[in-house]
């Protein structure tokens, strides 16, 4: 055996963090239904919290994701148009 491999692991800290962050506006390769939302949120939560979001959505008849990113939408309004 040599060296060990200095390959970046899942869980491993970005080198540089604006960058990183930066990396996240770039379109996903392949393209379809996903290249609509382009960036990743991480939030921790509660398991009880998560467990009503999970039951919310499926009484609404549709997923965590649609539901969340609806809430986020109405939540923080694109307000590019406005003036100040």
């Amino acid at each position: 055996m040599t060296g060990r491999n200095e390959k970046r692991g899942f869980a491993a800290r970005p080198a540089d963090p604006d960058g990183w962050i930066k990396a996240g506006d770039a379109p996903p390769e392949g393209g379809g239904a996903a290249t609509a939302y382009t960036a990743r949120l991480t939030i921790d939560i509660t398991p009880e919290l998560r467990g009503r979001i999970k039951i919310a959505a499926i009484r609404r008849g549709g997923t965590v994701t649609d539901m969340l990113r609806d809430l986020l939408a109405r939540e923080f309004p694109d307000t590019s148009g406005e003036r100040s």
